[in-house]
């Protein structure tokens, strides 16, 4: 069994090469996931000045949904954030997280929402 260290290391070197990749998109901004136990975050980000340009979480949706269900409408709410900056098209950063799940329900929801990912 890996121990917590080796864990996070692992995690750590896969969310850098995760984002390695993404660094060639430099035009659009990055649509970046973070999941935990019970919430999830969007945020878009422009690497170009390191600034958060807009961001939404499932910590303010009181719902009896399912997670995935949940991460599909923060999907949809962060391409209504991006519609009204005029963002049309995104580069999706999945960070560490395998695109199964939550994850994907959640790009997919951005993509019905009218995100070009």
């Amino acid at each position: 069994m890996r121990s917590k260290r080796k864990i996070n290391t692992v995690r750590a070197q896969r969310a850098r090469r995760v984002r390695q990749k993404i660094k060639s998109y430099s035009g659009h901004p990055r649509l970046s996931v973070f999941r935990s136990h019970k919430y999830i975050y969007a945020q878009l980000i422009d690497d170009q000045t390191n600034k958060t340009i807009a961001s939404v979480s499932s910590h303010s949706m009181k719902s009896k949904m399912k997670k995935s269900e949940v991460a599909r409408e923060v999907g949809k709410a962060i391409a209504e954030a991006a519609k009204k900056l005029n963002i049309k098209d995104a580069v999706f950063d999945r960070g560490r997280y395998l695109y199964h799940g939550r994850v994907k329900a959640l790009a997919e929801g951005a993509r019905e929402g009218g995100l070009k990912i």
